[in-house]
């Protein structure tokens, strides 16, 4: 979508759904428009040093109906409201010249996770109905009080907004379960069944206890 004219800002939210179908009914309902659902690919690369994540910044190459290059950074704008993160990316051509082209630079691959995905624009935000291996989010993402006013709109307790990212409960589960794996993939989760609703009170904003 369209960045914020604060300079390729992301601001978002997600709320974890225990009935995602009757959330997407009524986003439909309200006036919602599907863009499409797709699996999505995605390896997260690293230097050397793993300074990246050190830092707390994430360069992706990801594989939907399009090959996109993202880098994603902490932005000097901070809210305990949203997650806002500075983002750059751009669409490219070839999934696997572009890998090469990172291996060059010096960078691995560290992590592949997966996910459906599916797109809705709703009243000026984003929507993001997130199927991942150990549960189903919602993403909303946009300007603060559109998306404040969406999530009012479609009956979501604000004090049960998420800003931890999908890589951060993945390593809270990781460590809790003892998995040995570190790919978020859907096969490495057919013998490791989640329940997330036992962790989601970490997660929520309201707890304050967020990883």
């Amino acid at each position: 979508m369209k960045k914020s004219v604060d300079q390729n800002l992301e601001i978002e939210v997600k709320f974890f759904l225990n009935d995602e179908q009757m959330v997407r009914n009524k986003i439909i309902t309200q006036g919602g428009v599907s863009k499409g659902r797709n699996f999505e690919t995605n390896v997260r690369y690293e230097d050397r040093m793993h300074s990246l994540w050190a830092r707390r910044s994430l360069l992706r190459l990801r594989k939907d109906d399009q090959v996109r290059l993202t880098v994603k950074q902490n932005s000097a704008q901070q809210s305990s409201d949203f997650k806002i993160l500075q983002e750059l990316e751009v669409t490219v051509d070839d999934f696997d010249t572009m890998d090469k082209i990172l291996v060059a630079l010096g960078f691995h691959k560290d992590q592949i996770y997966e996910k459906w995905r599916e797109t809705i624009t709703f009243k000026d935000v984003i929507l993001c109905l997130d199927t991942l291996p150990f549960g189903k989010f919602l993403e909303i993402e946009g300007q603060k009080k559109k998306i404040r006013a969406a999530a009012c709109i479609l009956g979501l307790d604000w004090n049960r907004r998420i800003l931890s990212n999908y890589l951060e409960i993945f390593y809270f589960i990781k460590h809790k379960k003892g998995l040995k794996f570190n790919d978020i993939t859907f096969k490495n989760f057919e013998n490791n069944a989640i329940q997330f609703q036992q962790y989601i009170h970490i997660f929520e904003a309201h707890t304050k206890k967020n990883p």
